[in-house]
């Protein structure tokens, strides 16, 4: 399913603000996953539920952090669906899910908040473990 882009254009730029790239192409997301170190990949997602608190999540984390991932990334599943299932082809062991963060190291998933994970927690308390394991694995 496409969204109409005006719709989505401030749910990508809640992310962008951030400064994570926006990949929209799977040659986008592979050239940021073949570099070494870590990098935070952000399923971005329509859905109310989930979604609505995922990206204030991320932004709460970015606001705790004293270490910061190598690189940023994110994918708009519904829109990007290439650049999507490009970046989702690296979460081995994971089913595919809107919204999803996953943090990978050295090109292995290290962290991983799964839609379930997000789905009924607000922004605070997905912030608080996207924080830890940022600081953990950077």
């Amino acid at each position: 399913m496409m969204y109409d882009e005006d719709m989505i254009a401030p749910m990508r730029q809640e992310l962008t603000e951030l400064g994570i790239q926006e990949t929209r192409t799977p040659d986008e997301v592979e050239k940021v996953l073949a570099a070494k170190g870590t990098t935070l990949v952000v399923v971005n997602s329509v859905c109310g539920c989930a979604a609505a608190q995922a990206r204030p999540g991320v932004a709460e984390a970015f606001g705790k952090i004293t270490k910061k991932p190598d690189h940023a990334i994110t994918v708009f599943a519904g829109n990007d669906r290439e650049a999507t299932a490009a970046a989702r082809a690296h979460f081995v062991g994971y089913q595919p899910s809107s919204p999803s963060i996953a943090l990978i190291k050295d090109g292995d998933v290290v962290f991983m908040l799964e839609r379930y994970q997000i789905s009924g927690r607000d922004a605070h308390a997905i912030g608080t473990d996207l924080a830890q394991a940022i600081e953990q694995y950077c």
